[in-house]
């Protein structure tokens, strides 16, 4: 009798353990569906990564110039504090936070499932599919696990200013993002008038900038990746301007006299 108990026992803990593990499996879908466009786009991009034998970095240039001339789409994510989180995977249009998602996730990856695991681990605090663990802010990928890259801005320039920014908090006292907390983080820009060429040319090919906002509550308000082309410096970026409405790149100088500083993340 004893025996017969212990293997029920047995028996119910196994059910239990295997119910825990298809809960937890939801949080990464392993085959969300993709349009016809992106399906083939992702084949090619893999192969594309699978062919680049040297730094990521350096898959992070090529993989991103594919991009170049994809048409803009605004707030492209879906879910919400009121509406379940999807993983949307749609390279038929990028907005800048998704655009960098997807080159971020690629650059890492072999084969689909890599790339998925790797999307989700870029966009996603501990690697779950849910609107509050979404990494809403640019500084984020430096502070959240997993951690995409380092915040090099302070090593840029002794010029480079840090304020204490109130995450997610708008100046009028409500929240941008109802439902998730406020966060105080040390945001540290340099100033576009302190980006003289020595501090460009410590700038490396596949580092993630942001357009630092004095807006209350944001760390940035647009992003890129910096590039160095035989043009010059570029930032290549998912432009919603109507003069462009698609990726391209920007000459950084350029982009410089239209914002007040630039964040900048390094990847690991």
């Amino acid at each position: 009798m004893r025996t017969v108990t212990r293997i029920l026992l047995t028996l119910v803990t196994l059910v239990s353990a295997l119910a825990l593990l298809a809960s937890q499996a939801t949080a990464t879908p392993a085959d969300p569906n993709l349009d016809e466009t992106t399906s083939r786009q992702l084949d090619e991009l893999l192969a594309l990564r699978n062919s680049i034998s040297g730094p990521r970095t350096d898959a992070i240039a090529q993989l991103s110039g594919h991009f170049l001339g994809t048409p803009y789409g605004a707030n492209m994510l879906i879910g919400s504090a009121t509406r379940p989180e999807q993983l949307v995977i749609d390279f038929r249009r990028v907005d800048c936070f998704t655009y960098l998602d997807y080159v971020e996730a690629l650059s890492r990856s072999t084969t689909r499932a890599d790339f998925i695991q790797n999307l989700v681990a870029t966009r996603y605090a501990d690697g779950r599919v849910e609107f509050p663990r979404r990494k809403h802010f640019f500084t984020d990928w430096a502070a959240v696990n997993r951690v995409a890259a380092t915040d090099i801005t302070a090593t840029l320039t002794p010029a480079a200013v840090t304020v204490t920014k109130h995450l997610n908090a708008k100046g009028d006292g409500t929240t941008y993002l109802p439902g998730l907390p406020v966060v105080d983080r040390d945001i540290t820009y340099v100033p576009s008038g302190s980006f003289d060429n020595a501090v460009i040319g410590n700038l490396h090919t596949g580092d993630y900038l942001g357009a630092y906002t004095t807006e209350a509550g944001l760390d940035v308000s647009h992003v890129g990746i910096f590039i160095s082309t035989p043009n010059g410096p570029m930032f290549r970026n998912a432009s919603s301007l109507s003069a462009n409405d698609q990726v391209v790149d920007t000459p950084l100088t350029r982009y410089l006299t239209t914002v007040p500083g630039l964040v900048v993340l390094r990847p690991n």
